[in-house]
């Protein structure tokens, strides 16, 4: 196959190769630091020895090319390219693979390795898995994965605070006085009885016997009861409870006093209600009687204003009868008959009585409706003014609620006040 002209035979080719400079004191130069090669990085300590990644390793010497390889690169002009890496080192040994069916041992975890520096709190690494079981190393490194985490936190190394010791409690000092007591009264009981039995020597050996381990006994007991420090322990925590037990006893009489006020705002309360039934039902009872006298004057008004006007239609009967007569009276006139002149005046007469009568009672009436027109218009006037007396109490109500409201936002609430006052007095 023909080569293009760019691979022409005639081409120059790279130069011969030169032999590199002599050492000094035998040993290799180092390599030259440049953008394509710079100086190796320091590297941390990885699971495995050597370099811990390829990209890290020491550049490689350059090594030149073939005479027929030297245009492959392109251009012609670079005579020297790198040595391609050297293959990836060999897995470690946490990566091994794993066995076939005729080995008898499973694939094992990995060995954790030290803990990061910057976590003080990250256990120690812990035994190998061929000493402890799978589950065993499992449920370890659990519980110190979870002690790490939810633990107390504290430095490594650092040893647990030293834990005050209790003090004695109240029921054992209270014992031991108990049993104090208790060995002083038999003392006191032996030594009445060595004093009587100082004649018989025996007797009173027998009861020394019994004495001595009694005194040893009540010499421990009295051995911590004589000490500063367990009697003042003792003393605080009497006095803890004392406070405690006056805290109770004042908590106590704070409840007290809180249920006594309680029951005497509820008496209050009480008797407020009863108060507002009882004026409740004097109006409401108030009411019915004021629309009971209303409706009898109205009823009264009624038949006195039918009674006026039955009067003013008897007038009015009267003077047509007066008319009739005159007519009649002239008619008769006419036809030449003439009523004798006492019929005239009876006439004249029964009308004067009736006109009286008549008269008597339209003043009766009419003063029986002035009468009902005053009741009415007071009754009326007392029903205005009770509505607008109601109207000013509740403006005024409204207008005290107002000012308290922003009396007890401004300085709070004086019930309060004036309540721990009493409490206080009380206490």
């Amino acid at each position: 196959m023909a080569l293009p002209p760019f691979f022409a035979p005639g081409r120059p080719g790279p130069p011969p190769p030169q032999p590199p400079p002599p050492a000094p004191f035998g040993c290799p130069p180092p390599p030259l630091p440049s953008p394509a090669f710079p100086p190796p990085l320091t590297q941390r300590p990885g699971p495995f020895p050597g370099a811990s990644a390829p990209f890290l390793q020491p550049p490689l010497a350059l090594q030149p090319r073939a005479p027929g390889e030297a245009s492959r690169g392109g251009g012609g002009g670079g005579v020297y390219y790198p040595v391609p890496p050297p293959p990836l080192p060999p897995p470690p040994p946490q990566c091994r693979p794993f066995p076939g069916t005729d080995a008898g041992e499973r694939p094992r975890p990995p060995p954790p390795g030290p803990g990061p520096p910057w976590s003080p709190r990250w256990p120690e690494a812990p035994p190998p898995s061929d000493v402890l079981g799978d589950a065993a190393l499992q449920r370890l490194r659990d519980r110190q994965w979870l002690e790490a985490v939810f633990g107390t936190p504290r430095r490594a190394g650092c040893p647990l605070p030293p834990r005050a010791p209790a003090g004695p409690s109240l029921g054992e000092v209270r014992a031991r006085l108990r049993g104090a007591l208790r060995l002083v009264r038999r003392l006191r009981d032996l030594g009445q009885a060595l004093r009587e039995a100082e004649a018989d020597g025996a007797a009173w050996v027998l009861l020394h016997a019994q004495a001595a381990p009694l005194r040893a006994e009540l010499a421990e007991r009295l051995q911590l009861l004589t000490q500063a420090a367990y009697v003042g322990e003792a003393r605080r925590r009497l006095e803890r409870v004392r406070r405690r037990r006056l805290r109770l006893r004042e908590r106590a009489r704070e409840r007290e006093a809180e249920r006594e006020a309680e029951a005497a705002r509820a008496a209050e309360r009480e008797q407020e209600i009863d108060l507002w039934r009882v004026k409740c039902v004097q109006e409401v009872e108030e009411k019915k009687r004021e629309q009971e006298l209303k409706a009898a004057a109205d009823g009264v008004l009624s038949e006195v204003r039918k009674k006026q006007a039955d009067t003013k239609r008897m007038v009015d009967i009267l003077r047509a009868l007066e008319k009739l007569r005159k007519l009649r009276k002239e008619a008769a006139a006419r036809k030449g008959v003439c009523p004798p002149a006492s019929a005239d005046e009876t006439f004249e007469h029964h009308l004067q009585r009736l006109r009286k009568l008549i008269k008597k009672r339209s003043e009766l009436y009419e003063a029986e409706e002035r009468a009902l027109r005053v009741m009415l218009e007071g009754e009326q006037e007392e029903e205005r003014k009770r509505e607008f007396e109601k109207k000013q109490r509740k403006e005024k109500e409204k207008i005290l609620l107002q000012k308290r409201e922003i009396e007890s936002k401004l300085f709070g609430d004086p019930r309060k006040f004036f309540c721990n006052q009493w409490r206080k007095g009380r206490c």
